[in-house]
């Protein structure tokens, strides 16, 4: 576990580094991209959703999208980015997924304080369940998150059109997933869309926290359903294909 630790510490530093290398303003542009989105769709989409404080409403959805987006987006790359490391080094490869995530995870902690500003802002209350919620969406999140990197990670090996077709899937489940209009806009006939989905449970449970003041426990608990499975099948598919890697980087 020292060893796992050490080296998890070690390749969260490396991310890190690449990630701001050469860069001036650095993390500020975590922070910037979800605000801009929020900006643009609030002054667009304001008068036709009728959203009471609509602009909390999307940082509320933005911010926990971003770290998914982001994933998803990069996880094309963290082996295959990685070759001179799974070749010439012995380790478990699932760490690179593992730091990559936590990377993320990282960076959407520290954007938190954006999202409360908001929510002092628009004269929210903050509940004292958020002690425990947030944490707890968050170690939901980083579990699906592995379990989707994973996959996607090991198939883009095999599958290099992969790269184009997770961008085009990811930008296709924004508009899936309620995070610029409210879920009761849709259809009662097109709900089976929000369970389907695996990631509108989760931004259902963020907008609860910090814009509708609870979560419900049926979107926490599918949320939580879809984590264990995402990461059942992210496990299976690398421990399937992981000894084929340094061969096929």
């Amino acid at each position: 576990m020292i060893y796992y630790r050490d080296l998890l510490l070690v390749l969260l530093s490396k991310e890190f580094k690449v990630r701001y290398k050469s860069t001036f303003m650095g993390y500020a542009w975590s922070v910037l991209h979800p605000l801009m989105l929020a900006m643009i769709f609030s002054v667009f989409f304001r008068m036709f959703m009728r959203v009471p404080d609509y602009t909390l409403y999307l940082i509320a959805g933005l911010f926990p999208w971003q770290w998914i987006a982001n994933t998803c987006t990069g996880a094309t790359g963290y082996f295959l980015g990685n070759a001179g490391l799974i070749k010439k080094v012995r380790f478990h490869r699932s760490m690179l997924v593992l730091s990559s995530v936590f990377n993320d995870s990282i960076h959407f902690v520290c954007s938190l304080p954006v999202v409360l500003g908001f929510v002092w802002y628009y004269e929210r209350t903050p509940q004292w369940s958020w002690l425990w919620l947030v944490p707890a969406l968050i170690a939901v999140q980083a579990v699906m998150l592995v379990g989707v990197g994973l996959a996607i990670a090991t198939c883009n090996l095999f599958f290099r059109d992969l790269e184009r077709l997770t961008s085009l899937v990811v930008q296709m489940l924004f508009y899936l997933t309620p995070i610029v209009y409210q879920p009761d806009m849709l259809p009662p006939s097109y709900h089976w869309v929000l369970y389907a989905n695996p990631f509108a449970n989760l931004i259902l449970c963020w907008h609860g926290v910090f814009y509708g003041g609870g979560v419900e426990l049926l979107h926490l608990a599918a949320a939580a359903g879809w984590a264990i499975v995402l990461a059942a099948v992210g496990a299976g598919i690398y421990r399937a294909k992981v000894w084929r890697f340094a061969e096929i980087v």
